[in-house]
C-alpha cells in the first residue's frame, strides 16, 4: 500500500501580492497621486462650468430643456469614442483626459443643482424679494445655500463616477491607476497588478465621497439640527 502525499502549491499568479506592492510602491503611489489629481481637477472644472449652466436653467425655464438635453447627449457618447475624437485636436495627455471626464461630469452636477434650486420654497423667494434682495442677492444669500444639499449630492456622484472614468485615460497615456490595471493585462494577465489598481480606485472613490459628505455636514448645520 503506497501513501500519496498531496499539497497545494502556492499560486504563481495570485489575485493579491504584498511582494508586488512592496516592490512597486513608488509606481503605485505615483499612479494614485495622478489619479487623485486628475479627479479633483476634473470635478472642480466641471463644477465651475455646470453651476452657471444650472443657474441659467433655473432662471430661464426655456433654457432648462436644451441645457439638460445637451449634457445628456454628451453623457451618452462612449468614452473611447470621445477620446478618439478629441485626441487629434488636444493631443495625448492630461488636457484630453480632463476634457473627456469634465464633459461626463456636467450632466450629474447640472441636474442635481437644478433640482436643488427648484426645491427652494416659493414663499422663501417671495420673502427674500420683500426684504429687498435682487436676483443676484437672492441667489447667493438664499437660493444657493438652500440648494447646497442637492449640489453636493451631484458633486459626490460626479466624483465617484470620475474616479472610475479616469482609468480610461490610459488610452492617451494618462490613466492614473488605470495604467496599473492595463499594464497587468499586458503583463500576461498579472492578477496582483490588476487587483491593486482596482482596489485603490474603489478606496479612492470611497475616501473622496466621505470627504465631500463631511464638507456637506459642515456647510449645512441646519440639516444636522433637523435630523436631531
Amino acid at each position: 500500500m503506497s501513501l500519496h502525499l498531496s499539497y497545494r502549491a502556492e499560486p504563481e499568479n495570485p489575485w493579491f501580492s504584498w511582494q508586488y506592492v512592496r516592490d512597486n510602491s513608488d509606481t503605485i503611489l505615483a499612479a494614485l497621486r495622478e489619479h487623485a489629481s486628475l479627479t479633483a481637477r476634473a470635478v472642480l472644472i466641471a463644477a465651475v462650468v455646470a453651476l452657471p449652466l444650472a443657474v441659467a436653467a433655473y432662471w430661464f425655464r426655456s433654457l432648462a430643456g436644451p441645457i439638460l438635453a445637451l449634457t445628456g447627449v454628451l453623457y451618452t457618447i462612449p468614452s473611447l469614442a470621445l477620446f478618439a475624437f478629441l485626441a487629434p485636436y488636444l493631443g495625448i495627455g492630461v488636457i484630453t483626459v480632463l476634457s473627456v471626464v469634465v464633459l461626463y461630469a456636467l450632466l450629474v452636477i447640472v441636474r442635481n443643482a437644478v433640482a436643488g434650486l427648484s426645491q427652494v420654497p416659493p414663499e422663501v423667494r417671495e420673502a427674500a424679494e420683500g426684504m429687498g434682495y435682487g436676483r443676484w442677492g437672492r441667489l447667493f444669500r438664499i437660493e444657493l445655500p438652500l440648494a447646497l444639499p442637492g449640489i453636493l449630492t451631484g458633486l459626490r456622484l460626479a466624483t465617484v463616477s470620475t474616479v472610475a472614468l479616469v482609468t480610461v485615460g490610459v488610452v492617451v497615456g494618462r490613466g492614473g491607476l488605470g495604467q496599473l490595471i492595463f499594464a497587468g493585462f499586458q503583463n500576461n494577465f498579472y492578477k496582483a497588478q490588476i487587483m491593486t489598481g482596482t482596489v485603490l480606485c474603489v478606496l479612492l472613490a470611497l475616501v473622496l465621497d466621505l470627504v465631500l459628505a463631511g464638507v456637506g455636514r459642515l456647510l449645512t448645520p441646519w440639516l444636522r439640527g433637523r435630523a436631531g
